[in-house]
């Protein structure tokens, strides 16, 4: 069936009633949990003078200090140095940990008359959830893309709207620009925009320094058209042209992190005493810093005082890795080939002695054709059918549906399914683990995944079956609330949380 544009302007302002309220809940129990409990760390609205003298004396007076020093005591954890790079600029060496969108964009908005540390701390606040609510219209937008099932689409944005790390949402973190990037480009990687997708990966990777994965999306595309150009129509100068433009469009997604790597060791190694990382033969600073300052490395934080810290993180770790395992055992041939999988083409079966197998090859026109006219092509966005929940994951089981539509299905998945895969298996092994619970709320699997679960119970005809998956999906949402109630309770009194 297709979805009416009734039915998806419905949708969207179902998505974007419940991001609204979604912020206004975490904000609410934040400021409830802070009134009613003590904060375990006061130096919050502790405020150094900057190491230079000129920003001090450009410094605006305060001339609301209540309302000011309320909001100042708001900023804890990471926010402090995002709020204190977007107010000094980068003064200390650790402070390199942290990419500057955030505080660039922060510091833009700093016109206040409240005090200039506080409304650069509410400027993070505005700007990080007016971002979450557009992440989450983008998760919807790119869902009916690629799971065609309008209803599957909107829970999934829904329980992104209340998923467990919420509270980082409407931090000063970078958790809700690096969706609103990320997401935004798979949105317009997906619709055959790849310029617009290179842009928007590009501004992930200025927020967040995982964001240069989203190059592996380009990069995915481009082995399927150098693939098509070589092997199927064995045009040469049509490879050099894949190559070249997918080069450029890595570059300039790897460019930011690059960029400012270059910009630290210029800062910390060009005519100072030098650091011990600006020694090295390819001198990134970003890794010296998360292992010399938070102690983050291979298997490092694998010891015996760490348990609650996996135990926090094990709900998020164990969805992921659910996740994954499904959507390979849909298509496990087309996931063990990334995607160069062949399927059946009957229009091809009637032509004698040619064989009956067509590749499925990625292109820039927004669609997954068939080389040399075959019969099988996903029109622009606009026009793309949605086809029910059942026909992309249950029926994949049975093998009851169109081949062809089922393999687009899977193929437009592997390079998200393999990300998430990425990601999983670093912030288990590399990094401090309680951290999986934010570093992979960004992953649009899992909400696709965890919606499919809710959704079987009432789709199941079966009642073991039904019942299995209201418990699962009966899980999801106990967990998502808990995380959301503790997270709003232990972030904002300055407690460890993630």
């Amino acid at each position: 069936m297709n979805q009416s544009p009734m039915e998806a302007n419905n949708h969207k302002q179902l998505v974007l009633k419940y991001a609204v309220v979604s912020r206004l809940v975490v904000i609410f129990l934040a400021i409830l949990w802070r009134c009613l409990l003590s904060p375990y760390d006061t130096s919050a609205s502790i405020n150094p003078s900057c190491l230079t003298s000129e920003l001090n004396s450009h410094a605006p007076p305060v001339l609301l200090p209540r309302v000011a020093a309320a909001i100042e005591n708001g900023i804890v954890w990471d926010s402090v140095y995002f709020v204190r790079i977007a107010q000094c600029g980068y003064e200390y060496e650790q402070s390199y940990a942290f990419f500057p969108l955030l505080p660039i964009s922060i510091s833009l908005l700093s016109r206040s008359v409240i005090g200039h540390r506080a409304v650069l701390g509410l400027s993070g606040c505005v700007l990080n959830n007016i971002a979450f609510v557009l992440a989450a219209l983008y998760l919807y937008r790119l869902s009916v893309i690629v799971v065609k099932d309008s209803e599957l689409a909107m829970r999934a944005s829904l329980l992104f709207c209340f998923n467990p790390a919420s509270v980082f949402y409407s931090s000063v973190y970078t958790e809700s620009l690096y969706a609103l990037f990320s997401i935004g480009g798979l949105y317009y990687f997906t619709s055959g925009a790849r310029n617009i997708a290179t842009l928007w990966f590009a501004l992930s990777g200025f927020s967040r320094s995982n964001g240069i994965l989203t190059a592996g999306y380009i990069c995915f595309q481009m082995m399927h058209s150098v693939y098509s150009s070589a092997v199927l129509k064995k045009h040469a100068i049509f490879v050099f042209w894949e190559l070249i433009v997918g080069a450029i469009r890595s570059i300039c997604i790897i460019f930011p992190f690059i960029g400012f790597q270059a910009y630290g060791y210029y800062n910390i190694c060009v005519g100072h005493s030098p650091s011990p990382w600006c020694k090295k033969r390819i001198p990134l600073f970003y890794d010296y810093i998360q292992g010399h300052y938070w102690g983050v490395g291979f298997l490092r934080y694998f010891q015996i005082k760490q348990i609650p810290n996996f135990v926090l993180a094990s709900p998020v770790l164990s969805l992921a890795l659910c996740s994954i395992i499904h959507y390979v055992k849909l298509e496990p041939k087309v996931f063990l080939s990334l995607g160069f999988r062949r399927v059946s083409s009957p229009m091809n079966d009637n032509k004698g002695g040619q064989d009956s197998a067509r590749l499925l090859v990625m292109k820039d026109d927004a669609s997954y054709k068939l080389n040399e006219g075959g019969d099988c092509a996903l029109k622009q966005r606009k026009h793309v059918a949605t086809v029910g929940r059942r026909q992309n994951f249950t029926a994949l089981e049975t093998g009851k549906t169109d081949d062809n539509n089922l393999s687009t299905a899977a193929i437009i998945q592997v390079p998200l399914v393999l990300h998430l895969g990425f990601m999983t298996a670093t912030a288990f092994l590399v990094m401090h683990v309680q951290v999986a619970t934010r570093f992979l709320s960004a992953s649009p699997p899992l909400y696709w995944f965890s919606s499919y679960v809710m959704m079987s119970a009432s789709s199941s005809s079966k009642r073991n079956i039904a019942q299995r998956g209201f418990g699962c999906g009966y899980c999801i949402w106990v967990y998502c609330w808990a995380y959301i109630f503790l997270g709003t309770l232990l972030f904002s009194n300055f407690y460890p949380f993630t």
